[in-house]
């Protein structure tokens, strides 16, 4: 661990409502970028964002406008920036007329693009941007410095970034934002260069902005800031042009773990966000997608849950919890003693030592088979092995649902509850929601409380044809936590309906346990 990074506080830019719209085929409403930006702000309580670049759209003028107004109201208007152009006036009077205080001002760091770009020599450049920066102070607008390029500027021509940096230091430039733009820096690059930087300019505050196109912007942000850079820009889920800006997550994580470094970020709301991000983007993230993938925190090998299980041997700094979420253990060919009991122990359910082995044993057979187990399918898996009804509460014996083009569908089913049949009908916008109307008109005669549904997933097999078996996952939410069920069948509804059943089994094995 670096002296110079120990105990200092860093602050974090984040761009995913600027940079991250650069991502292919994302684009933000003004409600969305409304939701964001107060969840990265008061939840996540991220330093600073930018949140647009200047005269790109009324939306996007809308957008910022509502983004500063709420702002602030609570006291945050500071904490909100804009990217703006040289072009005198008109970035400025957007930025301006939108309520924001903070331009972040592009300009070609390096002499390259200067030259080829913009047909400019360096004093031409440097005469806009002072005649730009001094309109905007005139407007009361504070101006942070980006040098486009800024990598390989300093690689190609240091006197034109230096010379860059000395033609504007009296105007006042509230941070000089320095982007590894074409994601080309390897860690020991970034810790020769912004040491360069920082020797030459001490009085000057420097951010770096990295990208991700080698995979190294999270290396880079930690040697960034070993070499003494304490403003660092990134994205939630790694959004950004190409292969993205650096994952405000693993940076987060990565600077107060290895360089006990100190932070504002509220780490128990980075997955909240993250989910957010991702569904208002439509980018989803892999599932072993470091701190906030589906997968990061469930143990698969048995030797691992079972060290878990004797003396949480396979445990780190990063555990779930610091994350507000929770460890799982996965079910399938690979689990042992340890992964099964982990499980039935989150369902409050006891087997003996001969039957949990050959509960295990069924376990790893589907999982062999390229089944996908979970918790929720152990009720099931127990009563098919010790050839029990009493996780089967519940069976369909007949359902009918009809459906047509302009119509409502209907559905008429009955089923076998505990013994007695029974028959009931309903109607709804879809089949399955028609299922949906009947199966509840039924249970609530009987005081079954039906959970909300939380989320909706149909997969069929890659390169399936119309008459594929279609795997329904639905997500449930029955007040105290979410769970999933699983269905599986060539009819879409009637997979949903499985789920369905499955779910309600569940709900009445717990009651029975009671």
């Amino acid at each position: 661990m670096s002296a110079n990074a120990q105990n200092r506080q860093i602050k974090l830019l984040d761009t995913t409502l600027r940079d991250g719209e650069q991502t292919q085929g994302v684009s933000f409403s003004v409600n969305e970028k409304m939701n964001i930006a107060r969840a990265l702000l008061q939840s996540l309580k991220v330093d600073r964002i930018e949140v647009a670049s200047a005269g790109v759209s009324e939306g996007e003028k809308e957008a910022v406008s509502q983004i500063t107004a709420w702002a602030a109201k609570h006291d945050l208007a500071d904490r909100i920036e804009v990217l703006g152009f040289v072009d005198y006036k008109r970035s400025v009077d957007w930025v301006k007329s939108a309520g924001c205080q903070v331009l972040n001002l592009l300009t070609k760091g390096s002499e390259k693009h200067c030259r080829e770009q913009l047909g400019k020599t360096l004093e031409q450049h440097v005469a806009d941007i002072e005649r730009t920066v001094e309109y905007a102070k005139e407007q009361g607008l504070r101006v942070n410095m980006y040098l486009e390029d800024w990598s390989n500027g300093y690689v190609q021509s240091k006197d034109y970034v230096f010379g860059l940096i000395e033609g504007t230091r009296h105007l006042g430039i509230g941070h000089y934002l320095l982007p590894d733009t074409l994601g080309m820096m390897a860690p020991k690059e970034v810790t020769v260069a912004l040491t360069e930087m920082l020797g030459r300019f001490p009085d000057e505050v420097f951010d770096f902005h990295p990208h991700n196109d080698y995979g190294l912007a999270t290396a880079n942000v930690l040697a960034a800031v070993e070499a003494g850079i304490s403003n660092i820009h990134c994205t939630m889920n790694c959004l950004g042009e190409r292969a993205g800006n650096a994952s405000l997550a693993e940076v987060a994580v990565a600077l107060r773990d290895k360089l006990d470094v100190e932070l504002s970020i509220d780490e128990t709301s980075i997955a909240m966000v993250s989910r957010m991000v991702e569904n208002f983007s439509g980018k989803w993230i892999a599932a072993n997608t470091p701190i906030v993938g589906a997968d990061v925190f469930t143990q698969t090998a048995g030797i691992h849950a079972d060290g878990d299980l004797k003396g949480d041997l396979y445990k780190t700094k990063l555990s779930p919890e610091r994350f507000a979420r929770k460890r799982t253990y996965a079910l399938g060919k690979m689990s042992g003693k340890a992964s099964l009991i982990n499980n039935l122990e989150e369902l409050g359910i006891s087997l003996s030592e001969e039957d949990q082995a050959k509960v295990l044993e069924r376990v790893v057979q589907l999982g062999d088979s390229k089944h996908i187990v979970t918790v929720e399918d152990l009720p099931f898996i127990i009563a098919d092995v010790m050839e029990s009804r009493e996780f089967h509460h519940i069976t369909m014996l007949n359902c009918y649902i009809n459906t047509g083009f302009n119509v409502d569908s209907t559905a008429s089913i009955r089923v076998d509850i505990e013994g007695k049949q029974v028959q009931g009908s309903g109607a709804g916008n879809g089949g399955f929601d028609a299922f949906m109307d009947a199966i509840t008109r039924l249970l609530a005669e009987r005081d079954f409380v039906m959970p909300s549904l939380e989320d909706y997933e149909v997969h069929i097999p890659r390169g399936g044809k119309t008459d594929a078996l279609t795997e329904c996952i639905i997500t449930w939410n029955s007040g105290e936590r979410n769970f999933k069920t699983r269905g599986v069948d060539a009819n879409q509804v009637l997979a949903a309906v499985k789920a369905t059943m499955r779910m309600i089994n569940i709900r009445m094995a717990g009651t029975a346990r009671k």
